[in-house]
């Protein structure tokens, strides 16, 4: 097997990747019911991150038998997908900052706590993977993004209710979309060091070992 096209597939990865992918799609259904039924800003941010992470998932499941090459591409996808998510959220709390919304603090609080403990193991699972690749690494760094927001969620619906106002839960899902940013570009980050860290062992390898 050439170094230009390892295959780190493994089945602690498959299956890993699976798993969270499963635990995802049903955070996502539950985020979106709750925050649509609750109207809240921070909910269906999270409801629309948890929809982007598993799509990167299941580019990551489809990236473990293909070339470097592949893989940094799917991690690019990863990346960019975050900040779009990140801009769709901040269109979404200056809407609801614009034409108003009542949030329900307790459903904001219950459903992140739920949110808290899915990610808390997801986290956990990928962080136990043995020689993840750049994209095993991006899907932590959803993971742990994710049980972030869900605190700040917890927070934001507590204000709620001692406040009787809206506006901690659209600081949260504008802080949703900030953390998101941040992933976004910490992952492109990864790639572009990862590539020039193989093109430099691709030259090194081109020019031989030091002459005597």
């Amino acid at each position: 097997m050439s170094e230009e096209n390892p295959v780190t597939d493994t089945p602690e990865q498959r299956r890993t990747l699976w798993i969270v992918l499963a635990l995802n799609v049903a955070l996502t259904l539950g985020f979106a019911a709750t925050g649509l039924a609750g109207d809240s800003s921070a909910l269906i941010a999270n409801a629309l991150d948890n929809a982007s992470d598993s799509l990167v998932y299941v580019i990551s499941l489809l990236a473990l038998t293909r070339s470097e090459a592949w893989k940094h591409g799917a991690a690019r996808l990863s990346g960019g997908l975050l900040l779009l998510f990140a801009a769709g959220v901040l269109l979404d709390a200056v809407r609801r900052y614009l034409t108003g919304s009542e949030p329900l603090g307790p459903a904001m609080i219950a459903m992140a706590l739920v949110g808290g403990v899915v990610n808390a193991i997801c986290v956990r699972l990928l962080n136990r993977v043995r020689q993840a690749d750049v994209n095993m690494r991006a899907a932590q760094t959803f993971s742990f993004n994710d049980f972030v927001a869900n605190a700040g969620i917890v927070v934001a619906g507590a204000l709620v209710l001692w406040t009787g106002r809206a506006w901690p839960d659209l600081v949260v899902g504008v802080a949703v979309a900030a953390i998101a940013v941040k992933g976004g570009v910490d992952i492109l980050r990864d790639v572009r060091r990862e590539v020039k860290d193989e093109q430099a062992r691709a030259a090194r390898n081109r020019s031989g070992p030091p002459s005597a």
